[in-house]
This record gives C-alpha cells, sequence and structure tokens, in this order.
C-alpha cells in the first residue's frame, strides 16, 4: 500500500482570496493545449491554420468547455438540487465540473468558431482534438491533490487510504484517468494527427479513445455517491455518457475511411 501524498489543495492563499490547485491544473491544461497548437500551426503550414486563429480558437474553446463543464456537471449529477436551488449552477465555488457537459460546451464553441471563420466544424475539431487531452490529464491530477473521485476498495501494492474515504486501501483511480484519458490518449492522437487524416477521423479517435478508457477506468472508480450505481451493479453515469462516445467515434472514423475511399480514383 502507498501513502496518500496529503497536499494543500489551496496553492496559494492571500487574505480571503485563494488559489486552488484544481484551479491551477485548468490553466495549465489550457495553456499546454494552447501551445501545441501554435507549434502545429507553424511547423506544419499544410493544415491552413496561423497561430493567431489558434489564439481566437483556445479562447472560444476554453469558454465553452468551462461553462459546459459547470452546466453538465449540474445536470448530469446534482439535477434535484438544481431543481431546488438553480443559482446552484453559478456557484463554481462549491466544486463540480463533468467532462461531458465541458465536450458539449466545446462543441458549441467550435462549432460557433467554425462558423464565425467560414470554416468546416470538422476542420476545426480535428485540430483541436489532440490539444484537449493535456487538459484532462491536468484535470484529473487537480482530482488527487483534491483527495476526490477516489477508486473503489482495493488490495493491489498502489493502493491508498484518501482523507475522508474511510479506512480502507483504494485504486487511485484519478491517476489511471491522467493516464489513459490525458497521456495516452494525447499520445495515440498526436502521432495520428501528423499527417493527412480523413475528413472526421481525429475527431472520431478522440470520441472514442476518451469513451473507451472512461468506461474502463469506471470500473475501478467508486460511483458518485448521491448517484450509485444506474444499474447491474456496475453501471455508472459516466459509463451511460460515455458509451454513445465510443458508438459516435467508430461511426465517424468509419465515416472518414469510407469517403476518402470513394475519392480515390
Amino acid at each position: 500500500m502507498l501513502t496518500y501524498p496529503e497536499i494543500d489543495p489551496v496553492a496559494i492563499a492571500i487574505g480571503p482570496v485563494a488559489v486552488r490547485w484544481y484551479g491551477l491544473a485548468y490553466v495549465a491544461g489550457i495553456g499546454i493545449g494552447w501551445w501545441l497548437g501554435r507549434r502545429r500551426a507553424a511547423r506544419e503550414p499544410w493544415r491552413g491554420w496561423t497561430p493567431p486563429q489558434v489564439d481566437d480558437l483556445v479562447f472560444h474553446f476554453a469558454l465553452g468547455a468551462v461553462l459546459g463543464g459547470r452546466i453538465g456537471y449540474v445536470l448530469f449529477y446534482d439535477f434535484s438540487r438544481f431543481l431546488a436551488d438553480p443559482l446552484v449552477v453559478v456557484r463554481i465555488w462549491e466544486g463540480g465540473m463533468s467532462f461531458h457537459g465541458g465536450l458539449l460546451g466545446a462543441v458549441a464553441a467550435a462549432a460557433w468558431f467554425a462558423r464565425r471563420h467560414r470554416l468546416g466544424f470538422f476542420l476545426v475539431s480535428d485540430f483541436l482534438a489532440p490539444l484537449v487531452p493535456p487538459g484532462l490529464g491536468a484535470g484529473r491530477i487537480g482530482n488527487f491533490v483534491n483527495g476526490e473521485l477516489w477508486g473503489k476498495p482495493a488490495d493491489v501494492s498502489w493502493a491508498m487510504v484518501f482523507p475522508g474515504a474511510g479506512p480502507q486501501p483504494r485504486h487511485p483511480s484519478q491517476l489511471y484517468e491522467a493516464g489513459l484519458e490525458g497521456l495516452a490518449l494525447f499520445a495515440i492522437l498526436w502521432w495520428f494527427s501528423r499527417r493527412p487524416r480523413p475528413r472526421m477521423a481525429v475527431s472520431g479517435l478522440f470520441l472514442a479513445g476518451y469513451g473507451a478508457a472512461r468506461c474502463l477506468v469506471e470500473l475501478a472508480r467508486e460511483p458518485d455517491v448521491h448517484l450509485g450505481y444506474l444499474a447491474l451493479g456496475w453501471l455508472t453515469m459516466g459509463q451511460l455518457l460515455s458509451v454513445p462516445m465510443v458508438l459516435a467515434g467508430t461511426a465517424m472514423l468509419w465515416w472518414g475511411r469510407r469517403a476518402r475511399d470513394e475519392a480515390v480514383p
């Protein structure tokens, strides 16, 4: 069993103002994605992107992801509380962000950006998809520092006792997600997108890859206490929301490949 490194969730406190590691993780993730996007735009001119366009895209993406993440959490994971107190959606200091809500917000922002710049939606999403996993990984590290979203009880040698989760050692599922949704998914997408691919293929691989990774890690993650398992004694809300991603991503990969093959004489 490993010892959980109890890190103060507050990185910097000046009077009543506190900056938390979780917030810094979001800033770091967005910053890394922005840097990668500018680097790719400058070094791979065949994509047709310019660094100033990347600046504008990342701004739209960050705004959509944060707003969607908060709204999605309230609607997907805390809807009964929202019905009783609709203003909970703006009390972001109480915590609660949803990846799937953030994804919907990012999709809406990408669509707005594409319309504004008269670009195809999948041209935008295919460029954006490889820039997202570093932020996902950073966010999961933030969850680990906060000691939240822990895993199920386990007897593996790397299990940890999380504060507030009882005396049982548990899977550090936050680190599993950081490794799969962050590091592994980034490596796959960055490699896959280094050369021209069929339209929507990169976006499809992102959806399928994230959905599969999330479904897998949810098997080792403790479900939200107020939701529990939705069915069969193992199905979680995270899995329910991720299965459509796997299906949609697989379909997009197939459609993209088929369209390319039909275009080749």
